[in-house]
Formats: C-alpha cells, sequence, structure tokens
C-alpha cells in the first residue's frame, strides 16, 4: 500500500439524537478505521446514511436531502419530539485544536428549519476551552472574525440554509470554509457490480463514483496520470484473482469507454459485462483504496456482497492500510471481515428493546478482549457467541 500521510482530518466522535433508529447514540474515540458489525436491521445503513445526508445537505442542500428521506415523518426517530441532531467533533490532524459542529434540525410547514447551528473550536492546542466561530438559529446569527476578534451580524435568506454551507463560501472565514470543505469532500460507496459494466462517455475522471458506474474513467486516469498506482492495483488484484493478467480502459469509435479484462490462459481481453461481479468489484474497491488523493471520509457499505469470503480479511488489511491516509467507515455482516481486525475498530450494532439502536466496542466487552489477548479472531468470537448481543438468532440481536 502507498504511504501514508501525516496531516489529515480525523473524526473523533459522533453523536445523533432522533435520526430514525439513532434515538440517542454515540461514537466517541473513533479510530482511523471504524468498523460497523451487526444483524440486519441494527442501524449500520443509518449510521452510513446520517453522512450521507450531512454530504448532502452541504454539496446540493439542505432541502433536497430532506425531501430525499421524505421528511420529518420518516426522519425522526418513531414516537420522538424535537429536532433531528448531529454533533461532530474532529481535528484538521493530532496536533490540531478539536473543532465542533453542531447541528439541529426541525420541520416548519413542510420545510426544514435549522434551529441551531454553532462551530465551535477550543481556544488552545488540546481540550481547552471552546469558542463559538459561528452561533446561528433559523437563519440569523454571528460569525467571529479571527484576525480582527470582532464578532459580526449575519443573516441568510432562509433559515432552511446552512450557514457553514453558505458562509463557508467566503475566505474571510478559514475556520468556517475549512468544515465546509471537509464535509463536502467525503466520499460514500455503494458499489454495484452491474453499475461497472456500464459503458461512460470517454474521458479520465479522478475518483470513483458511488455506485461505480464510472470504473472505465477512473481506469483510464489512472493509466494516463498514475500509472505505477495502477500497478499496484493489478498487483494486489492478480494476489485474489490469480488468473487476471492486466485491465485495461478502450475508447469506442462512438465515444464511449469500454472496460476490458485480460485473463492469462487467452490471448484476447474480455469485456466487463463478462467478467464475474466479484473480480469487479474487487477492482472497484481497491481504486478506492488506493487512490492517489483520497477523501478525508471514506465510507464502503457492506464490501463482502458478490465477494468470495476467503478475499474479505485481506480485504480488511487493506482497508486498514488506506485509513492511514483517509478516515475509513465500513458497514458489514461478514465474520470473515472482522476476523482481521482490532478490538476498537469494531462497533456491534443492535437494537434494544424499544427497537432503537444501541452500540457497543469489542474494546469494551472484556470477555471477547480477554479470548483476542489469548490468539482469538473478532469474526470468530461474533459466531461462537462470545459477544452475548447483536446475534439475530439469540433474544432478536439483545443482550444476554
Amino acid at each position: 500500500m502507498v504511504a501514508g500521510q501525516s496531516a489529515r482530518p480525523i473524526i473523533e466522535r459522533l453523536t445523533v439524537r432522533n435520526y430514525r433508529l439513532l434515538k440517542d447514540v454515540t461514537f466517541d474515540q473513533l479510530t482511523p478505521l471504524t468498523v460497523l458489525f451487526g444483524p440486519n436491521g441494527s442501524g449500520k445503513s443509518t449510521v452510513f446514511d446520517v453522512f450521507a445526508f450531512l454530504h448532502e445537505a452541504f454539496t446540493t442542500n439542505l432541502r433536497r436531502a430532506w425531501d430525499r428521506r421524505n421528511r420529518i415523518n420518516e426522519i425522526r426517530t418513531r414516537g420522538a419530539s424535537g429536532p433531528i441532531e448531529f454533533e461532530l467533533k474532529y481535528r484538521e490532524d493530532r496536533k490540531s485544536r478539536l473543532v465542533t459542529y453542531k447541528l439541529a434540525i426541525d420541520e416548519e410547514r413542510g420545510l426544514p428549519v435549522v434551529v441551531q447551528e454553532v462551530l465551535q473550536w477550543t481556544t488552545a492546542p488540546g481540550q481547552g476551552r471552546p469558542r463559538d466561530i459561528l452561533s446561528f438559529s433559523r437563519g440569523s446569527g454571528s460569525v467571529y472574525d479571527e484576525t480582527s476578534g470582532t464578532r459580526a451580524e449575519e443573516s441568510l435568506d432562509s433559515p432552511d440554509l446552512l450557514a457553514v454551507s453558505t458562509l463557508g463560501q467566503l475566505s474571510r472565514h478559514p475556520r468556517v470554509a475549512a468544515l465546509r470543505r471537509f464535509i463536502s469532500g467525503w466520499y460514500l460507496s455503494y458499489i454495484s457490480a452491474d453499475s461497472t459494466r456500464s459503458l461512460p462517455e470517454a474521458g479520465p475522471q479522478e475518483r470513483l463514483s458511488a455506485t461505480g458506474d464510472n470504473l472505465p474513467n477512473v481506469v483510464q486516469y489512472l493509466q494516463e496520470q498514475h500509472p505505477d498506482r495502477l500497478v499496484e492495483i493489478f498487483k494486489t488484484l492478480g494476489e485474489r484473482v490469480p488468473s487476471l493478467e492486466r485491465v485495461e480502459s478502450e475508447p469506442l469509435p462512438d465515444g464511449r469507454l469500454l472496460l476490458r479484462l485480460k485473463d492469462q490462459p487467452f490471448e484476447e481481453p474480455i469485456l466487463a459485462k463478462f467478467v464475474s461481479d466479484g473480480t469487479l468489484k474487487l477492482l472497484a474497491y481497491l481504486t478506492v483504496l488506493y487512490d492517489p488523493d483520497p477523501a478525508a471520509i471514506v465510507g464502503i457499505e457492506e464490501p463482502e456482497n458478490q465477494l468470495h469470503p476467503r478475499l474479505l480479511y485481506a480485504l480488511a488489511e487493506e482497508a486498514r492500510s488506506a485509513a492511514t491516509r483517509s478516515q475509513l467507515l465500513v458497514t458489514t455482516h461478514s465474520p470473515f471481515f472482522a476476523d482481521a481486525l482490532r478490538p476498537k475498530e469494531l462497533w456491534a450494532l443492535y437494537r434494544d428493546e424499544n427497537g432503537f439502536t444501541r452500540n457497543v466496542r469489542a474494546s469494551d466487552l472484556p470477555k471477547v478482549v480477554s479470548m483476542v489477548e489469548a490468539g482469538a479472531l473478532l469474526g470468530s468470537l461474533w459466531m461462537e457467541g462470545y459477544f452475548d448481543l447483536a446475534d439475530p438468532l439469540v433474544r432478536a440481536g439483545l443482550p444476554r
């Protein structure tokens, strides 16, 4: 894997309230690789969607992200009242000051309303006293000018606008702009094998789309701009699929781009549409993990789909290597993927008696930690019932 980067943002803590199954959930002391593990319906995809919601709200607008999820009746936790709340704590790098972003959203007359939006940072490195850089409610608030040390009152055009997204476009608010760039730059993957078989218009593209439908374009980009990185991808892919010799993008006369893969036993490459789902998905994941300029946050949902179970341990190790350059969030059901993880990297999710998501880190389960120290693997321990929770066949996943 490529060399790591020392300076990169990392989320340390995430709190979510009243968002679907997440009535009140906190993930604290997050690691560079964070994996959510649990039965179907435990809330893994809901946590993933929190990142998707915030990313869409910043890159499109809040109203569109709200409407796509059928507004407050489908977003707010069943039986709950009050706004949907998010609190994000992160650092630009491990030595920088702690930044806290709080966002609370309610709905009035069918439209989202930002009832609270606060951006804070500690006034000294470490855990110093926080200072409000930005504080808004319903379209009005104030922003602190770091250069002059003064606070200016500001008004937005509408109460459904995010102040960080709006004011973060101005160079005179560098801290606000940094948060806007951070969230807008997240990459969340929902790769589909069918999408990777598409024939897009020719032209290099730097990053894989959420579904993977521009995989030929990314291969073309790597061929032209980062051939050494493509060699690394081929080498890793060849170790997992030994018969595969190379992958190439070929422009067609009609302007589309064709992906072809060369099998060692045959003289001519074959079309991507005839290649196995698992091979294409593995190629797509490797282009994400070996991205020359990766996003600060990378999300991958259920990478085990269509992949042989014996490939998942190595894929988890590739994810950990990539986590030296990006913070990775992965959801999985696979004990084979979990086998490669460390206790601090794995969070087990389950539903309590009221139907709400609860979470526990594997490193907080003494019996699990003791077994890992004795040489056991996390996925095997989960299959053998050592977690005492999140087992869909025992008490519907509830703790014993």
